[in-house]
Protein backbone atom coordinates (compact mmCIF):
# COMPACT_ATOMS: atom_id res chain seq x y z
CA UNK A 1 0.00 0.00 0.00
CA UNK A 2 1.23 3.39 -0.69
CA UNK A 3 1.93 6.16 1.95
CA UNK A 4 -0.60 7.36 4.52
CA UNK A 5 -2.79 10.24 3.86
CA UNK A 6 -4.72 11.75 5.97
CA UNK A 7 -8.89 12.30 4.18
CA UNK A 8 -9.05 9.70 1.48
CA UNK A 9 -12.53 9.38 0.10
CA UNK A 10 -14.28 6.72 -2.67
CA UNK A 11 -17.28 6.16 -4.47
CA UNK A 12 -19.30 3.41 -5.68
CA UNK A 13 -20.43 2.76 -8.81
CA UNK A 14 -23.43 -0.17 -9.17
CA UNK A 15 -23.58 -1.50 -12.88
CA UNK A 16 -26.14 -3.46 -13.85
CA UNK A 17 -29.77 -3.93 -15.44
CA UNK A 18 -30.47 -6.45 -12.96
CA UNK A 19 -29.98 -4.38 -9.65
CA UNK A 20 -32.02 -1.71 -10.81
CA UNK A 21 -35.02 -4.46 -11.72
CA UNK A 22 -35.52 -5.99 -8.30
CA UNK A 23 -34.35 -9.42 -9.51
CA UNK A 24 -30.71 -9.19 -7.53
CA UNK A 25 -29.98 -7.92 -4.51
CA UNK A 26 -27.03 -5.89 -4.10
CA UNK A 27 -24.87 -6.96 -1.18
CA UNK A 28 -21.67 -5.49 -2.72
CA UNK A 29 -22.09 -1.51 -1.28
CA UNK A 30 -21.51 -3.22 2.45
CA UNK A 31 -18.53 -4.91 2.31
CA UNK A 32 -16.37 -2.55 0.12
CA UNK A 33 -17.36 0.60 2.22
CA UNK A 34 -16.49 -1.83 5.65
CA UNK A 35 -13.57 -3.13 3.80
CA UNK A 36 -11.99 0.47 2.71
CA UNK A 37 -12.37 2.28 6.05
CA UNK A 38 -11.23 -0.58 8.29
CA UNK A 39 -8.24 -2.11 5.66
CA UNK A 40 -7.49 1.19 4.32
CA UNK A 41 -8.79 4.35 6.38
CA UNK A 42 -10.96 5.26 2.97
CA UNK A 43 -14.29 7.01 3.10
CA UNK A 44 -17.17 5.88 1.01
CA UNK A 45 -18.99 9.57 0.14
CA UNK A 46 -21.54 8.46 -2.49
CA UNK A 47 -22.59 5.05 -3.74
CA UNK A 48 -24.60 5.26 -7.36
CA UNK A 49 -26.63 2.45 -9.41
CA UNK A 50 -27.18 2.78 -13.02
CA UNK A 51 -27.91 0.49 -15.71
CA UNK A 52 -26.10 -1.26 -18.48
CA UNK A 53 -26.17 1.57 -20.94
CA UNK A 54 -22.95 3.16 -22.55
CA UNK A 55 -23.61 6.64 -22.39
CA UNK A 56 -24.55 6.18 -18.69
CA UNK A 57 -21.63 4.37 -17.63
CA UNK A 58 -19.08 6.72 -19.89
CA UNK A 59 -20.89 10.01 -18.05
CA UNK A 60 -21.37 8.83 -14.49
CA UNK A 61 -17.10 6.84 -14.59
CA UNK A 62 -15.99 10.30 -15.56
CA UNK A 63 -18.09 12.56 -12.92
CA UNK A 64 -17.09 10.19 -10.28
CA UNK A 65 -13.08 9.57 -11.04
CA UNK A 66 -12.81 13.75 -11.15
CA UNK A 67 -14.82 13.84 -7.98
CA UNK A 68 -13.42 11.59 -5.85
CA UNK A 69 -9.45 9.91 -4.91
CA UNK A 70 -10.88 6.14 -6.23
CA UNK A 71 -14.35 4.88 -7.79
CA UNK A 72 -14.64 1.17 -7.24
CA UNK A 73 -16.69 -0.13 -9.98
CA UNK A 74 -19.37 -3.63 -9.60
CA UNK A 75 -20.61 -5.64 -12.48
CA UNK A 76 -20.43 -5.39 -16.54
CA UNK A 77 -17.37 -7.21 -16.64
CA UNK A 78 -18.49 -10.91 -17.91
CA UNK A 79 -18.26 -12.94 -20.90
CA UNK A 80 -22.14 -11.80 -21.96
CA UNK A 81 -23.48 -9.36 -24.31
CA UNK A 82 -24.39 -7.08 -21.91
CA UNK A 83 -21.30 -7.16 -19.70
CA UNK A 84 -19.94 -3.31 -21.59
CA UNK A 85 -18.28 -2.11 -18.53
CA UNK A 86 -14.59 -2.79 -19.87
CA UNK A 87 -15.57 -0.95 -23.44
CA UNK A 88 -17.76 2.09 -22.04
CA UNK A 89 -14.34 3.01 -19.56
CA UNK A 90 -12.25 2.83 -22.78
CA UNK A 91 -14.18 4.88 -23.95
CA UNK A 92 -14.53 7.21 -21.07
CA UNK A 93 -10.82 8.00 -20.65
CA UNK A 94 -10.43 7.77 -24.24
CA UNK A 95 -7.96 4.54 -24.73
CA UNK A 96 -8.06 1.65 -26.23
CA UNK A 97 -10.44 -1.28 -26.10
CA UNK A 98 -8.05 -4.94 -26.18
CA UNK A 99 -6.91 -7.41 -24.68
CA UNK A 100 -4.86 -7.29 -21.88
CA UNK A 101 -1.59 -10.02 -22.53
CA UNK A 102 -1.73 -11.53 -18.74
CA UNK A 103 -5.34 -11.51 -18.42
CA UNK A 104 -5.38 -13.63 -21.56
CA UNK A 105 -2.80 -16.00 -20.41
CA UNK A 106 -4.14 -16.37 -16.76
CA UNK A 107 -7.69 -17.32 -18.71
CA UNK A 108 -6.17 -19.20 -21.54
CA UNK A 109 -4.43 -21.36 -18.53
CA UNK A 110 -7.26 -21.49 -17.08
CA UNK A 111 -10.03 -23.15 -18.97
CA UNK A 112 -7.44 -24.77 -21.34
CA UNK A 113 -7.22 -23.53 -24.86
CA UNK A 114 -10.46 -25.70 -26.45
CA UNK A 115 -12.65 -24.48 -24.13
CA UNK A 116 -11.29 -20.84 -24.29
CA UNK A 117 -14.21 -19.87 -26.82
CA UNK A 118 -14.77 -15.93 -27.05
CA UNK A 119 -16.79 -15.35 -24.77
CA UNK A 120 -14.52 -15.88 -22.13
CA UNK A 121 -11.75 -14.52 -24.59
CA UNK A 122 -14.11 -11.23 -23.66
CA UNK A 123 -13.06 -11.30 -20.06
CA UNK A 124 -9.49 -10.55 -21.22
CA UNK A 125 -10.84 -7.35 -23.19
CA UNK A 126 -9.90 -3.91 -20.90
CA UNK A 127 -8.73 -0.75 -21.51
CA UNK A 128 -4.90 -0.31 -22.46
CA UNK A 129 -2.51 -0.32 -19.85
CA UNK A 130 -4.87 -1.50 -17.48
CA UNK A 131 -3.30 -3.24 -14.31
CA UNK A 132 -4.66 -6.54 -13.07
CA UNK A 133 -6.55 -7.30 -9.95
CA UNK A 134 -6.51 -10.76 -9.44
CA UNK A 135 -8.81 -12.91 -8.65
CA UNK A 136 -8.42 -15.95 -6.74
CA UNK A 137 -11.81 -17.44 -7.14
CA UNK A 138 -12.97 -18.07 -10.53
CA UNK A 139 -9.87 -16.29 -12.66
CA UNK A 140 -11.20 -14.25 -14.56
CA UNK A 141 -9.32 -10.36 -13.39
CA UNK A 142 -10.75 -7.20 -12.55
CA UNK A 143 -8.36 -4.11 -13.54
CA UNK A 144 -7.56 -0.64 -12.68
CA UNK A 145 -7.11 2.42 -15.21
CA UNK A 146 -6.40 5.63 -13.58
CA UNK A 147 -8.57 6.09 -10.15
CA UNK A 148 -11.25 3.09 -11.53
CA UNK A 149 -10.76 -0.16 -9.86
CA UNK A 150 -13.19 -2.39 -11.91
CA UNK A 151 -14.76 -5.42 -10.00
CA UNK A 152 -17.23 -8.07 -11.05
CA UNK A 153 -20.64 -7.89 -9.24
CA UNK A 154 -20.80 -11.81 -7.61
CA UNK A 155 -20.34 -11.03 -3.79
CA UNK A 156 -18.43 -13.85 -3.29
CA UNK A 157 -15.74 -13.45 -6.10
CA UNK A 158 -15.57 -9.43 -5.07
CA UNK A 159 -14.82 -10.21 -1.62
CA UNK A 160 -12.09 -12.73 -2.81
CA UNK A 161 -10.53 -9.68 -4.97
CA UNK A 162 -10.49 -7.05 -2.68
CA UNK A 163 -7.03 -7.72 -0.61
CA UNK A 164 -5.49 -7.41 -4.19
CA UNK A 165 -6.69 -3.63 -4.74
CA UNK A 166 -5.01 -2.74 -1.21
CA UNK A 167 -1.45 -2.18 -3.05
CA UNK A 168 -3.10 0.70 -5.65
CA UNK A 169 -4.31 2.52 -2.43
CA UNK A 170 -2.98 5.71 -0.51
CA UNK A 171 -4.24 4.92 2.88
CA UNK A 172 -6.57 7.52 5.34
CA UNK A 173 -7.59 7.77 8.41
CA UNK A 174 -9.82 5.07 9.69
CA UNK A 175 -13.29 6.46 10.69
CA UNK A 176 -14.23 4.91 14.34
CA UNK A 177 -17.67 4.53 15.22
CA UNK A 178 -19.34 4.62 18.34
CA UNK A 179 -22.77 4.17 18.88
CA UNK A 180 -25.12 4.87 21.71
CA UNK A 181 -28.61 3.31 22.03
CA UNK A 182 -31.10 4.96 23.93
CA UNK A 183 -35.56 4.32 25.12
CA UNK A 184 -36.51 8.17 23.47
CA UNK A 185 -37.93 9.76 21.06
CA UNK A 186 -35.65 12.19 18.55
CA UNK A 187 -37.40 15.17 18.91
CA UNK A 188 -36.96 14.81 22.77
CA UNK A 189 -33.08 14.78 22.21
CA UNK A 190 -33.47 16.74 18.07
CA UNK A 191 -31.98 19.93 19.77
CA UNK A 192 -29.48 18.68 21.94
CA UNK A 193 -27.88 16.85 19.24
CA UNK A 194 -27.83 19.76 17.39
CA UNK A 195 -26.34 21.73 19.58
CA UNK A 196 -23.48 18.75 20.00
CA UNK A 197 -23.09 18.78 16.28
CA UNK A 198 -22.02 22.26 16.53
CA UNK A 199 -19.75 21.85 18.89
CA UNK A 200 -18.41 19.40 17.02
CA UNK A 201 -18.55 20.27 13.31
CA UNK A 202 -15.08 19.94 12.28
CA UNK A 203 -14.95 16.53 13.75
CA UNK A 204 -17.62 14.22 14.39
CA UNK A 205 -20.70 13.45 12.14
CA UNK A 206 -23.46 12.87 14.38
CA UNK A 207 -26.58 10.86 13.25
CA UNK A 208 -30.03 9.98 14.80
CA UNK A 209 -31.59 6.87 13.39
CA UNK A 210 -34.55 5.85 14.99
CA UNK A 211 -36.01 2.19 15.53
CA UNK A 212 -39.01 0.33 16.84
CA UNK A 213 -37.60 -3.30 18.96
CA UNK A 214 -39.57 -5.47 20.90
CA UNK A 215 -42.50 -3.25 21.41
CA UNK A 216 -40.38 0.05 22.36
CA UNK A 217 -39.94 2.93 20.42
CA UNK A 218 -36.08 4.07 20.42
CA UNK A 219 -33.26 6.18 18.67
CA UNK A 220 -29.70 4.87 17.88
CA UNK A 221 -26.87 7.83 17.99
CA UNK A 222 -24.09 7.27 16.02
CA UNK A 223 -20.54 9.25 16.40
CA UNK A 224 -18.34 8.91 13.50
CA UNK A 225 -14.42 10.49 13.75
CA UNK A 226 -11.04 9.62 12.30
CA UNK A 227 -9.76 11.64 15.78
CA UNK A 228 -9.99 9.18 18.72
CA UNK A 229 -9.75 12.14 21.45
CA UNK A 230 -12.36 14.43 19.64
CA UNK A 231 -14.65 11.23 19.21
CA UNK A 232 -13.97 10.38 23.08
CA UNK A 233 -15.16 13.63 24.27
CA UNK A 234 -17.68 14.39 21.78
CA UNK A 235 -18.71 10.73 23.70
CA UNK A 236 -18.67 11.76 27.67
CA UNK A 237 -20.54 14.95 26.32
CA UNK A 238 -23.67 12.71 24.91
CA UNK A 239 -23.61 10.30 27.69
CA UNK A 240 -23.89 13.44 30.04
CA UNK A 241 -26.31 15.05 28.51
CA UNK A 242 -28.17 11.52 28.37
CA UNK A 243 -27.80 11.45 32.20
CA UNK A 244 -29.57 14.85 32.38
CA UNK A 245 -32.48 14.01 30.51
CA UNK A 246 -33.00 11.09 32.50
CA UNK A 247 -33.15 8.81 29.47
CA UNK A 248 -32.31 5.15 29.80
CA UNK A 249 -29.45 4.03 27.56
CA UNK A 250 -29.20 -0.29 26.32
CA UNK A 251 -27.36 -2.43 24.42
CA UNK A 252 -28.42 -4.25 21.63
Amino acid sequence: MKKKNKKIHASILIIGNEILSGRTQDLNVKFITNWLNEECGISVQEVRIIPDIEKTIIKTVIELSKKYNYLFTTGGIGPTHDDITAKSISKAFKVKYEFQKEAFSILEKYYGKKKFNDGRKKMAKMPSKSLLIQNPASAAPGFVIKNVFCLPGVPSILQSMMNYTKKFLVKGSKIINKSVNVYTVESNIASELNLLQKKYIKHIDIGSYPFFRLGKIGVSIVLRSSNNTKLKSCLRDLMLLIKLKKIKTFKI
